[in-house]
């Protein structure tokens, strides 16, 4: 019996509409022996209900996209009672998980890496229940991941997120939050907070690679207290600056899970999709539970 594939892909993200690339990657498959049934995206979440509806039927599945792709794609193969291993072949404008994963943007090469994996199993974490593969996070430039035109983002890249950080800092503000650990609270104004799976957080933030192992059941937990002096906001930028997040004025644990209580709701970015926020978000690591082809 043939060995099936469900290639899902995203035509609208990414700076090239050549679709020559694509069919290297099935071509690529079938030779490796799949049947390969290939469905397009046409608007927000199709992944997911793509999955939800067909996924079950497959050996394999392939999604090719930005981050969001792979979130909704993720989405769905958690709702499986048997989830098939993942492909990944990144076809955003900024792929976070992609570059923490040492993935190749060239489709074939991908596609290889693909059918040669033997799979490996990873974390994935839940959002109030909701599944995503790498970051969840609120505060200063989490906007500029879902706020950016496409169009901007497929010209621009990675330079996009960065012009729209920086129109984010003219609406700068803190956040109140108590953000509980199994330990430790932390109960103040915050500018920025992060709970993630990768080396890259938005396009913007690096993590050492030593600082990061994906299969391990802990998210990195990075939080940036609002600055009460001139001194802390010195440290502060001097720390981002050095993309060093061990010094003063940061956060940073290693954590299972973690709670984040707020008298509002604010907004948070799931895989750099916006995600609605609550007064308690609960996020929790559930380790190893997706076979990822890499």
């Amino acid at each position: 019996m043939a060995k099936t594939l469900l290639f899902i892909v995203n035509p609208r993200a990414g700076r090239t509409r050549s679709a020559a690339p694509m069919f290297d990657a099935v071509a690529h498959f079938c030779e490796e022996g799949y049947l390969v049934s290939v469905r397009r995206t046409a608007y927000p979440g199709h992944a997911t209900e793509i999955v939800e509806a067909e996924g079950g039927n497959f050996d394999r599945i392939v999604c090719c996209g930005g981050d969001g792709t792979l979130n909704e794609t993720v989405r769905g193969i958690m709702s499986l009672s048997a989830p098939p291993p993942l492909g990944y072949i990144p076809g955003g404008s900024t792929n976070d998980f992609a570059a923490s994963l040492s993935l190749s943007s060239d489709p074939l090469q991908a596609a290889r890496q693909i059918t040669s994996s033997p799979g490996k199993r990873l974390d994935v974490g839940t959002f109030n229940g909701r599944p995503f593969i790498y970051v969840a996070s609120f505060g200063a430039f989490t906007r500029a991941s879902y706020s950016a035109p496409q169009s901007i983002k497929n010209d621009l890249g990675h330079l996009a997120y960065i012009l729209e950080g920086v129109r984010d800092l003219s609406t700068l503000r803190p956040y109140p939050a108590v953000v509980a650990l199994e330990e430790e609270i932390f109960d103040g104004e915050f500018l920025f907070g992060a709970v993630t799976n990768a080396t890259s957080v938005g396009g913007l933030m690096k993590l050492h690679r030593d600082h990061v192992i994906l299969d391990d059941g802990l998210f990195e937990l990075l939080l940036i207290p609002n600055p009460t002096n001139a001194l802390e906001l010195q440290d502060l930028i001097r720390s981002l600056i050095l993309q060093d997040f061990t010094g003063s004025g940061i956060i940073f644990r290693h954590v299972p899970a973690v709670t984040v209580e707020t008298p509002e709701g604010f907004p948070w970015t799931l895989d750099g999709e916006y995600g609605a926020g609550a007064e308690k978000v609960e996020i929790r690591n559930l380790r190893q539970q997706l076979t990822f082809l890499l």
